[in-house]
């Protein structure tokens, strides 16, 4: 019998060195010179403090545990990460581990703690994403799709809250990382070499947390409603291979679906006939969805507004039929509300985005260029890069941020005030008679309610806008971007005065330079984040037909929307990607479809 053995010590446990002993052994010299020096004066300190040593230690293990704990019972949602009950369930991923942890030699066991460890850190930074994406776009994170969304993220940050803060932000969030990585794997060591010290009582623990873990599992204990028997970071695991499968499966299936269009062969002189001669406007308000309507705090303000505009609009000569829309997306990512409604294609991510851009599946904005009876234009006031989708939209002409002329100040994340915007457009594209004789159909995407909806642009005399300088008393004595960022009550008050000055700026356009031609189909992209739609909201937008000749409106009646700019309660909710084809039908286009 070893000497090892007939002290107790199991074969690859680590024994509990005295202190004098430990002070006066020389470290290892594989080590760096000054983490060497460190680790002398750590092991001299505790030597002559033995007592705050021993505390020091025992201190040390509890935050592992409770780090390791915390992060195998972390939930993935914000108002679960709230409720204490969650972090005092007993997790089987911790006993299960801890079992093969004691039957492991030291060498194995050290490096699958330190593996263990990193994948956990691995598996809260992914929880941590899961939470902040439901949160700001009512889904959890794709970790096959969205990283691509970082890049965006960083140029709203910089856009809204300037280059030194979005470069404070990126620091904190890499040294968060960094920790979350290095702290479990750290803990996950000490812990097992804790085990490896003591493997009779760990072992007798780890039979014990087992049989309460199966006693809790079976007789469905819970405390304050949450199971005390916790698999949550096995669940997570699996909620995200099943995420990954079926992105990876509904890329093959949309490439079919896309193919499939049931006006993809309709010749233009079958499309849109009874709008022939019209000057067609189809415009998108940033984040316009139900909650500004229909929410206590925001609904009085928003909904005088939209009234207000419906009588001016109507003593103008103009009329409106409003409805619901479910938009493919929720409190970001335009493009994909853009998307779903112009293809009729339910565009969810951004592979199926990619997937539509590179298609040949005609956009409702192709179907005007298509006739050959309509130029075709894009005001883009927040593309500020290369824009290839222009192909797929089918516009002649894109007027980005750069080519509107704008010499004002940037209102956080929005390059220019809508109404700067319209006017622009005006006097660029929709104020000029076209040399060719054709009508006009012009897509236009506007952004003062886009978040952090602070500061807000004011509505000025329109024949003062000049080329914008007139909005820098406007901005400086608007909030800061950060007002909104600290209270959600200031979110959804700031955001309902966006959307009023959106809805504003747009129906003065129109009712200031609209003609007997003119038809405006406006709506909005998606609802609001949850700071201000809340967690429950649903993702309808409204969608508004203006027009002054009423056989415009009469070809929509059987949609049975609501006369004047404010859809009913209980109006008419159809999914976004139904509107093309139910307004391309309306107005007379044949289908001939395009199969896969």
């Amino acid at each position: 019998m070893s000497t090892r053995q007939a002290t107790g010590t199991a074969e690859g446990a680590e024994e509990e060195i005295p202190a004098p002993v430990l002070a006066s052994r020389p470290f290892p010299r594989s080590l760096p010179r000054p983490w060497a020096a460190a680790a002398a004066w750590v092991r001299r300190w505790r030597a002559a403090h033995p007592a705050a040593g021993q505390a020091l230690s025992v201190g040390v293990t509890l935050l592992a545990a409770a780090l390791v704990v915390a992060a195998l019972v972390m939930p993935n949602s914000l108002a679960a990460l709230e409720e204490p009950s969650k972090y005092l369930r007993i997790p089987a991923e911790g006993v299960i581990g801890a079992a093969v942890l004691i039957a492991l030699p030291r060498r194995p066991r050290i490096v699958l703690a330190a593996v263990s460890g990193v994948a956990l850190g691995a598996m809260t930074v992914l929880n941590l994403l899961d939470i902040g994406f439901n949160q700001y776009l009512g889904r959890p994170f794709n970790v096959v799709l969205d990283w691509s969304l970082f890049s965006d993220a960083e140029s709203y940050l910089e856009d809204s809250y300037g280059h030194t803060a979005t470069l404070v932000a990126l620091a904190g969030v890499i040294i968060l990382v960094l920790l979350l990585l290095a702290l479990p794997a750290l803990s996950m060591v000490r812990l097992s070499n804790l085990l490896a010290r003591h493997p009779g009582t760990a072992t007798r623990g780890t039979l014990v947390a087992g049989v309460v873990w199966i006693t809790c599992s079976s007789l469905g204990l819970q405390m304050s409603g949450v199971p005390l028997a916790s698999a949550g970071t096995a669940t997570a695991l699996k909620a995200q291979a099943h995420r990954i499968s079926d992105t990876l499966k509904d890329e093959a299936e949309f490439r079919k679906v896309a193919k499939v269009d049931a006006f993809g062969n309709t010749p233009g002189s079958q499309l849109v006939p009874g709008l022939r001669g019209k000057d067609m406007v189809f415009t998108f308000i940033e984040s316009y969805g139900r909650s500004a309507i229909e929410d206590p705090l925001m609904a009085p303000g928003v909904d005088a507004t939209l009234d207000a505009r419906t009588a001016a609009l109507a003593k103008a000569g103009f009329h409106a039929k409003s409805g619901w829309l479910t938009s493919a997306t929720y409190g970001g990512s335009s493009w994909l509300g853009h998307s779903t409604t112009m293809s009729g294609l339910w565009i969810s991510n951004q592979q199926r985005y990619r997937t539509v851009m590179a298609s040949d599946h005609m956009s409702l904005t192709e179907a005007f260029k298509k006739t050959g009876a309509w130029d075709t234009v894009g005001v883009m006031p927040g593309v500020q890069k290369a824009w290839p989708e222009q192909k797929y939209y089918g516009l002649d002409k894109v007027y980005n941020a750069f080519q509107l002329g704008y010499k004002g100040p940037k209102f956080s994340w929005s390059t220019m005030p809508d109404q700067y915007t319209l006017e622009q457009f005006q006097q660029r594209v929709h104020g000029k008679k076209r040399a060719d004789g054709k009508s006009l159909m012009s897509f236009v995407i506007l952004t003062s309610s886009h978040t952090p909806w602070a500061p807000i642009p004011k509505m000025v005399p329109w024949n003062q806008l000049g080329d914008g300088s007139v909005f820098d008393s406007v901005e400086k004595a608007g909030n800061p971007a950060s007002y909104t960022l600290t209270s959600d009550t200031h979110s959804r008050e700031e955001y309902g005065k966006s959307v009023q000055y959106s809805v504003t700026a747009l129906t003065q356009w129109l009712e200031r330079y609209g003609n007997d031609d003119t038809v405006l189909v406006f709506l909005g992209d998606h609802q609001a984040n949850s700071h201000v739609s809340g967690d429950h909201a649903s993702r309808d937008v409204p969608i508004s037909i203006v027009a002054k000749d009423p056989k415009v409106l009469e070809k929509i009646t059987s949609w049975g929307w609501t006369d004047g700019l404010r859809p009913a309660h209980n109006a008419p909710v159809w999914k976004m990607s139904a509107f093309r084809d139910r307004f391309l039908t309306a107005f007379g286009s044949t289908p001939h479809p395009k199969k896969n």
